[in-house]
């Protein structure tokens, strides 16, 4: 019996590391299929609508490629809100030079910038100034045009004024109100909408 288990014993020690190999395939299956799943991307969560970052007694000025200022935004505290990429800002001042070099001037209680300033909504006791050029050397200056409402939307790179609320007209001692108003300086088309009234000065 002894010589019978050596034989049994050595032609069985021939197959062993085949069968441990096969244990260790097994093993490895039984692992990789027991093994809890990854989790599925999840897509990115929706950014709130949180300021990031926020400034006190701030201006931020953007100058052209020759290095002239183009518009400089004041204001008492700004918030910036990464999801919009825009500002909001308290007791905004803007001033803005169009492609023209003419002067915007706007001021409100509360404003709501985009990143460069180009598109500006204005709320509250909202001015918007756009100064009008001589008509050439020792020509005296034609009066301002102004805009006045609770809230007016400027595009002033664009000299483009609009607003859905009732609005004040003014240049010089001319004035009209309507309920609301589009104003495009570059196509020179003033619309007036609603219940529209206005007072022209005399000439002389």
């Amino acid at each position: 019996m002894t010589g019978a288990l050596r034989h049994a014993w050595d032609r069985l020690s021939i197959y062993l590391p085949v069968l441990l190999m096969g244990l260790l395939a097994l093993g490895t299956w039984w692992l990789v299929r027991n093994a809890p799943h990854a989790s599925e991307d999840r897509p990115a969560s929706a950014l709130r609508h949180e300021p990031d970052y926020e400034m006190t007694n701030f201006s931020v000025k953007s100058f052209d490629a020759l290095g002239r200022l183009q518009s400089e935004v004041r204001g008492e505290v700004g918030r910036h809100y990464p999801d919009t990429d825009t500002l909001e800002i308290e007791a905004v001042r803007l001033h803005s030079l169009s492609a023209n070099g003419r002067l915007v001037r706007a001021t409100a209680d509360r404003a709501l910038s985009n990143a460069d300033g180009s598109e500006v909504q204005l709320h509250g006791n909202a001015v918007v100034v756009r100064e009008i050029q001589g008509q050439g050397a020792g020509a005296a200056r034609p009066p301002a045009l102004e805009f006045r409402g609770e809230f007016l939307h400027a595009w002033p790179k664009q000299e483009r004024v609009s607003s859905n609320q009732p609005v004040t007209l003014m240049r010089g001692k001319d004035r009209f109100t309507a309920d609301s108003m589009e104003y495009d300086n570059l196509e020179q088309v003033l619309h007036l909408r609603g219940r529209v009234r206005g007072v022209l000065a005399s000439g002389r």
